[in-house]
């Protein structure tokens, strides 16, 4: 079988996903086409050379619905014979389109691919795609209370594996410290394309530190779930925890032989790759049976990978995983996290796709694993490798 190729990515700066935010007047559509026609200019590639564009969108109602991907690619100027196609697997989306654009070109049937992601959580709040019963009955009957949002999910893992509220929010802090340096020294000058003035990820707070973000209360304790698990001592806050944002990223695949023919020049290849399921009630840990079977697959081991992006939808989900897998926390989230960056849902894995490759060329590293935790106990894993 052939290789897929990385031959570039990018991203928008990730914007605050409330009214006010850099993007809040941007339609859904038009910020997503803003990385791909960027995407276009980096790689100087004529778009009719695209076997197709698949795109991750989580909130597919209102103006994110009706096929974003195919609307985007349109406005970014791609000709009308290139088709799209919108997918969701949760917060994982745009990993899950990196995915599927790789196998289409491993499997020969495209030669030139491209996986992008787009949230606007300041237009179409969270959760809008969904409503009551939209886990079925027979789901429901199956798990019955053990169905919880992942707030509570986030809790739970906090607990199981003896996480302090300290120990979340050093992580927290550090995501921001981290960010901010990142972008002071440059780090993320060749990874973004600037829209609408927005020249640093909106909701970065360089002075963020454990004494300040131990004032905040819990943000999901309430007296229905404080009933429901007494054993909680509440430890997850607004700010351990991603924020709602918006953003968009995308990322050029091409096989071997269209990179050659089209003058393209890559910079990493897909090495390999695996979607795993996991309980849904803790919901967030399947990253950690994604990492082991990736690395299964790829004959490495956890010490040979140079660089990590672990989707850090709350601190205790990237902390459970460090415990379990024993990586190297100073090779994880080395520019940040979606603490800090922000968490554009259906753009996240494109973006820490984007991140990645700039660590590993920073670094000089071979192998980078990126890994995102996904609602329903759902995780992908994909190691790409620096050429």
């Amino acid at each position: 079988m052939g290789s897929a190729l990385i031959i570039d990515a990018v991203r928008t700066p990730v914007a605050k996903g409330k009214p006010g935010g850099a993007y809040a007047d941007v339609l859904p559509a038009d910020l997503h086409a803003h990385s791909l026609r960027a995407l276009l200019e980096r790689s100087e590639l004529d778009p009719v050379h695209v076997d197709d564009v698949i795109s991750g969108v989580v909130g597919q109602a209102g103006e994110q619905a009706g096929n974003n991907a195919r609307w985007a690619l349109l406005g970014a100027g791609f000709p009308e014979s290139v088709p799209g196609v919108t997918i969701d697997r949760q917060c994982g989306s745009s990993q899950q389109a990196v995915h599927f654009a790789a196998q289409g070109i491993i499997a020969g049937a495209y030669d030139v691919a491209v996986a992008s992601g787009v949230e606007s959580m300041s237009r179409i709040p969270i959760g809008s795609q969904v409503g009551p019963g939209f886990t079925g009955d027979l789901a429901a009957q199956r798990y019955g209370d053990r169905l919880v949002p992942q707030g509570i999910s986030a809790e739970l893992i906090a607990a199981k594996w003896g996480l302090s509220r300290t120990q979340l929010d050093e992580f927290a802090a550090d995501s921001h410290q981290r960010a901010a340096r990142a972008w002071k020294d440059g780090s993320f000058d060749r990874e973004v394309a600037l829209l609408n003035d927005l020249a640093i990820d909106e909701t970065i707070r360089p002075d963020s530190t454990v004494e300040s973000l131990a004032s905040l209360r819990p943000a999901f304790r309430n007296e229905h779930w404080e009933e429901q698990f007494p054993e909680l001592d509440w430890r997850v806050t607004a700010g351990n925890s991603s924020p709602v944002n918006d953003g968009s990223a995308a990322v050029l695949l091409a096989s071997e032989e269209a990179a050659q023919r089209l003058g393209l020049r890559p910079r990493a290849r897909v090495h390999s790759f695996a979607v795993v399921g996991d309980d849904p009630q803790l919901m967030l840990t399947a990253i950690i049976p994604a990492t082991a079977r990736v690395l299964s697959r790829a004959g490495l081991s956890i010490d040979d990978i140079d660089a990590f992006e672990v989707n850090e939808a709350f601190a205790s989900v990237v902390l459970a995983w460090q415990r379990e897998t024993g990586a190297d926390l100073s090779k994880v989230n080395v520019h940040g996290g979606a603490i800090a960056i922000g968490h554009p849902l259906g753009a996240s894995g494109a973006r820490l796709m984007t991140t990645l490759l700039g660590v590993l060329e920073e670094r000089g590293g071979r192998f980078g694993l990126q890994v995102m935790c996904e609602a329903g106990g759902l995780a992908n894993a994909l190691i790409v490798e620096r050429i």
